[in-house]
């Protein structure tokens, strides 16, 4: 269309050019630009008909050549759209044979069912016929059994069932018996293996603490000044302190007495931060004591803190804490109280773990067992019974306090937890070097305690056990009677009161046997 167009577009103009030429030119020169004009536009109407037609066939030829692309699609989707409907078609009979053939098979399956079902009621009438026939049979036994022995079926029942009880009741006893010899003796091996194991994984430590303590000094000149003038030095430290200060001939030292450790540590202390400052006055000693009395108040917290942090617990009372740390200033025995809690700490967190118990609640009451013995004042309640009204005071768990208050028997053991402190607390106690002995003289005082015993009459055999702190007497029944027993006792004890000097108390048991033995031939 556009080659149309374009020739019409202009002829139209060369003619309106060549009217306007016209006018302007004359009529002759208008005429010769009309025909050329004309000629021009038939030509490019010629040339525009030849590209029109060009142009056609060319669409013409575009057109059939996508009409038979589309087509030839077209027969490719048929194609495969056919191919798929003859696999499914394919699939449908191949299922559809398949059912019939399952269908065959289950009606084969289905006959043979009730064939078998019919087989099945057949036997169970035959069954039944031959269980009633059978019952008749039994009760016709029985009856004539009834007529033989002369006795009913309930009354030889319950013969045979009096028989059997007897019996089966001489069988338990028996069992019972060996049972309880088997636990017995697995019940020892399992307490001593527990023990051994708690003692060997536990490593020991030792220290020693005494009453006094030496001041080293540099110069026996240093003695005049903390005596002072008329030995005004001397007292002022003595009230401040509450120790006794002795200054002898021993060359280049003092010495400080006093049983409480936390008050002769703080005079230590003080005497020597007076020496090094070398000012030694009343007004001076007053103003040291009390420094050094708050610094070991804080290293006294500090060290209880670093205990129960060491031993994993959690959640003491402050004021307990501060008992855990006095222990380090105090000795029982020679033996230090602090390191002897940590190690009955120890020591009952694996027994406990090795029983199956709790073993961080072992571990609080093996720490605090003896914090009784730190009291700030003097008391005269036994330090077990202390120790535990001061737990019950802040808050611990009637486990942890029963196990304080009965570690010595003061109290009944009322927890599994007592029992395992008192034993570690025996082993910590009276194992070889824990505590501070002569061994000649710890040898002759248990000798001593059992020539005591034997020195009465009618005392067969005496042992001296758990370090000498208990007398074990055994008595000959023919000659001491139970009442006479208790008496000897009494003696005893009093007999070791008045003639040995020892420290602690002194348990003395009296045992008296009678046995009776008879031999079946």
């Amino acid at each position: 269309m556009e080659s149309y167009i374009l020739p019409i577009i202009l002829g139209t103009t060369g003619i309106i050019v060549g009217f306007l030429l016209a006018k302007t030119l004359g009529k002759t020169s208008a005429s010769k630009l009309l025909l050329e004009a004309k000629k021009e536009t038939e030509a490019l109407l010629k040339e525009a008909k030849a590209d029109a037609e060009n142009l056609k066939k060319e669409k013409l030829l575009q057109a059939k050549e996508k009409f038979i692309e589309l087509k030839s699609e077209h027969e490719k989707v048929i194609l495969n759209r056919d191919k798929k409907m003859a696999e499914a078609e394919k699939r449908i009979r191949d299922k559809e044979s398949q059912l019939s053939h399952e269908l065959s098979q289950n009606k084969k399956k289905n006959a043979s069912l009730e064939k078998q079902l019919e087989d099945y009621k057949e036997k169970q009438k035959y069954l039944d016929k031959h269980e009633s026939e059978l019952e008749r049979l039994r009760k016709s036994q029985i009856e004539q059994l009834e007529v033989i022995s002369s006795l009913s079926a309930e009354a030889a029942k319950e013969q045979l069932i009096e028989s059997l009880k007897s019996e089966a009741k001489t069988d338990a006893m028996a069992f019972v018996q060996s049972s309880m010899e088997e636990a017995k003796m697995t019940a020892q091996q399992e307490a001593k293996k527990v023990i051994l194991n708690t003692i060997q994984r536990i490593g020991t430590e030792e220290a020693i603490e005494n009453c006094v303590s030496v001041f080293n000094l540099e110069g026996d000149d240093v003695k005049g000044r903390i005596i002072g003038r008329e030995g005004r030095n001397i007292r002022a430290i003595e009230a401040a302190t509450g120790v006794e200060i002795i200054v002898d001939d021993t060359p280049e030292a003092i010495i400080l007495s006093c049983f409480d450790s936390v008050r002769r540590e703080i005079a230590r202390l003080s005497l020597h931060k007076l020496v090094t400052d070398g000012r030694i006055h009343p007004a001076r000693i007053e103003e040291v004591v009390k420094k050094t009395t708050k610094q070991i108040e804080d290293e006294i917290i500090e060290v209880g803190k670093r205990t129960v942090i060491d031993l994993g617990i959690h959640g003491l009372h402050p004021e307990l804490i501060k008992a855990v740390g006095r222990m380090k200033y105090r000795s029982s025995y020679g033996q230090n109280l602090l390191h002897h809690s940590r190690e009955v700490a120890r020591l009952c967190g694996v027994m406990a773990a090795e029983l199956g118990l709790n073993a961080k609640l072992a571990k609080r009451a093996g720490l605090l067992h003896d914090i009784g013995k730190v009291p700030e004042s003097e008391t005269e309640t036994p330090h077990a019974l202390l120790g535990m009204q001061w737990a019950e005071k802040y808050g611990e768990k009637p486990e942890v306090c029963n196990a304080i208050g009965a570690h010595h028997d003061e109290i009944e053991m009322t927890h599994l937890l007592s029992p395992i402190v008192q034993v570690c607390d025996a082993i910590s106690g009276a194992r070889p070097g824990a505590r501070r002995q002569v061994l000649d003289s710890y040898i002759q005082r248990l000798k001593d305690l059992e020539d005591i015993a034997f020195g009465f009459k009618g005392v067969e055999k005496a042992y001296a056990i758990q370090a000498g702190r208990e007398l074990r007497v055994i008595v000959e029944s023919e000659k001491i009677s139970d009442d006479r027993a208790a008496q000897l006792s009494f003696e005893i004890s009093q007999k070791i009161q008045t003639d040995m000097t020892y420290p602690g108390q002194v348990k003395v048991t009296v045992i008296r046997e009678t046995r009776a033995v008879n031999i079946a031939k």
